[in-house]
């Protein structure tokens, strides 16, 4: 790909008709399928794969061993853990084709997926939410929520910088790192910043 603006190993594979932001680097014996969208500033390790039609946003990265298949869409600043697993067919079998009928999962912005974990498709995952390292996600996940184990269950809830939230009596809870103040209302997490979400005029 002449003028190409990022970075890939000489054992990667790039397909033409793919679309590959400024900045994103793509290491040894990944593969980069057509018709996929990669944003600026990602990175993309070792034996990755990127599916036809697949989307990533700006800066997201994606550890060694990953194969995002179609039908997934991952938003800005999502981290996806080594060897993490995608499905995009609810009940495959060899002998049948299901080609066009892919579930769709989205992995809304700033979320973090732990190592070996596996999302069932078809199931959205909150922004800035943290799946634990091996959990198997089978439901949608919301907004900052912490899910871990198989099923994953939900055991907590993190801030966008990735702490775990305590919070007090009013629903209220500091990020020890950041100092943003986040609200718990109706089984929901915001920043309390945000007049739109926290009520404030």
């Amino acid at each position: 790909m002449p003028n190409q603006a990022f970075t890939a190993h000489e054992t990667a594979v790039i397909d033409p008709g793919c679309v590959i932001g400024e900045g994103t680097r793509i290491w040894h014996f990944s593969h980069v399928m057509p018709g996929c969208r990669i944003g600026k500033g990602c990175n993309l390790g070792q034996n990755v794969v990127v599916s036809p039609d697949v989307i990533l946003g700006d800066n997201v990265k994606v550890q060694n061993n990953v194969s995002i298949y179609t039908g997934v869409i991952c938003e800005d600043d999502v981290f996806l853990g080594p060897s993490m697993v995608f499905t995009n067919v609810t009940n495959p079998r060899s002998a049948v084709n299901r080609r066009g009928q892919y579930a769709r999962t989205t992995v809304r912005k700033g979320a973090s997926i732990g190592a070996n974990a596996t999302i069932v498709c078809g199931h959205d995952i909150g922004a800035y939410a943290f799946i634990g390292a091996g959990a198997v996600v089978t439901r949608n996940v919301p907004d900052y929520a912490l899910v871990v184990g198989n099923p994953a269950r939900q055991v907590g809830w993190m801030s966008a910088y990735g702490h775990k939230l305590s919070f007090d009596a009013e629903g209220l809870a500091i990020c020890p790192e950041s100092q943003e103040c986040y609200r718990l209302r109706n089984g929901q997490v915001f920043l309390e910043e945000d007049p739109a979400q926290s009520g404030n005029p």
